[in-house]
């Protein structure tokens, strides 16, 4: 009899977690054969990553995947063999009550953040012993052996490489989504938050030798654009051009196809958590906006991923890379910052892609888990 799985997802940044606990729970179904019900209490978010799902239904099929609208005032449901509960989301506590009730009791795992920080991999597989006796275990993301590795599905690396070979077949992508690039444009996507220095960066890409096409997909950096171009409406379709500089604004679109439009570009900016291990996979360089925290909580994490992800470039390089991803984040001066990165552009390049094949040769997060599942049977 195949293992029941629940995961639990609050929605907190529009689409990064239920963009994570969605791969996730496809990738449990399609690779190791369990069953998932998606528990997701904002349905509207699901919907923009997978525009056929209902918004009203309380309960729907997709991909395999059971997906159940968790309501506000939490009704029965049978325990499954593991509960999920992503992000630090609060489970409901009439379900922890039955999980009591449960006989053998379920495994309980919360997932975390992904992060670079040190500590993670002491925390990582640790029991937490509540106060009502359960047992819940902190299982955390990661990029070094010792934590439960990234989100990847089976042959993901294969197909990007595969894809990224087949100029025709990023051609055609490409005027599929209405992307007509000029031959020899630098061509670079632009999924990130609100950034009151992007205008420093589009002036440098403007005034550039080579021509600059920037894919914006309609999210919250898009009122930055608008006002650089004074105001300019930029909706969907929209293309604006400034001396070197185009930006098209592309539609939100599924996460098959934002991985493809990934793997198109010659640079990607992405955002919180599930576009920054998909930019990875892409193996192109990169720039990663992480979310804002309070007291800037979030700097320190930045920091430790730059110390690995850093560290197998020259200094120079390294030097210009990690000053575009902390002027980036801190607000800074975009301009001096780019033009030192784009001096070490192929080495940069070649960086991604070894980052990439390095990662890839460990356990992803899914059979990690899975993993992590049968060891406590």
């Amino acid at each position: 009899m195949k293992a029941s799985w629940d995961i639990f997802c609050s929605v907190v940044d529009n689409y990064g977690d239920v963009g994570v606990t969605w791969r996730l729970a496809r990738q449990l179904v399609a690779e190791h054969g369990v069953g998932v019900r998606l528990w997701i209490d904002d349905l509207a978010a699901f919907v923009r990553l997978c525009p056929e799902a209902s918004l009203e239904a309380a309960e729907q099929w997709q991909d395999g995947v059971q997906i159940c609208h968790w309501p506000e005032t939490w009704g029965a449901a049978d325990i499954p063999d593991v509960v999920l509960e992503a992000f630090a989301c609060r489970l409901p506590t009439g379900y922890i009550d039955a999980m009591l009730q449960r006989s053998p009791r379920p495994l309980w795992l919360n997932l975390d953040y992904l992060s670079a920080e040190e500590w993670v991999t002491g925390c990582h597989g640790l029991p937490s012993l509540q106060s009502n006796g359960l047992k819940k275990f902190f299982f955390f993301p990661g990029f070094q052996d010792a934590t439960g590795g990234l989100l990847r599905e089976k042959g993901l690396v294969e197909q990007c490489q595969a894809f990224q070979h087949d100029r025709s077949a990023q051609r055609d992508f490409l005027q599929e989504m209405g992307v007509k690039p000029n031959d020899g444009a630098r061509l670079i996507s632009v999924f990130a938050y609100e950034n009151p220095a992007l205008g420093s960066w589009l002036e440098r890409l403007a005034s550039d030798s080579r021509e600059n096409h920037v894919l914006v997909p309609e999210g919250r950096v898009l009122g930055d654009f608008q006002r650089w171009f004074g105001n300019q409406d930029l909706q969907v379709g929209a293309v604006q051009t400034r001396g070197s500089l185009t930006v098209q604004v592309l539609p939100f679109v599924r996460q098959e196809r934002y991985d493809r439009l990934l793997w198109c570009c010659d640079f990607n900016i992405v955002r919180g958590e599930d576009s920054f291990v998909r930019a990875q996979w892409a193996a192109r360089p990169m720039l990663w906006h992480i979310y804002q925290q309070e007291d800037e909580a979030h700097l320190p994490k930045l920091e430790a991923f730059l110390a690995l992800y850093l560290a197998g470039l020259s200094p120079a390089a390294a030097q210009a890379l990690g000053s575009l991803w902390r002027g980036w984040n801190r607000g800074l001066d975009l301009g001096e910052s780019w033009q030192a990165v784009l001096i070490h552009e192929a080495e940069i390049e070649r960086h991604a892609r070894r980052w990439c094949l390095e990662r890839a040769s460990q356990t992803d997060l899914a059979a990690a888990l899975v993993q992590f599942y049968r060891n406590s049977l």
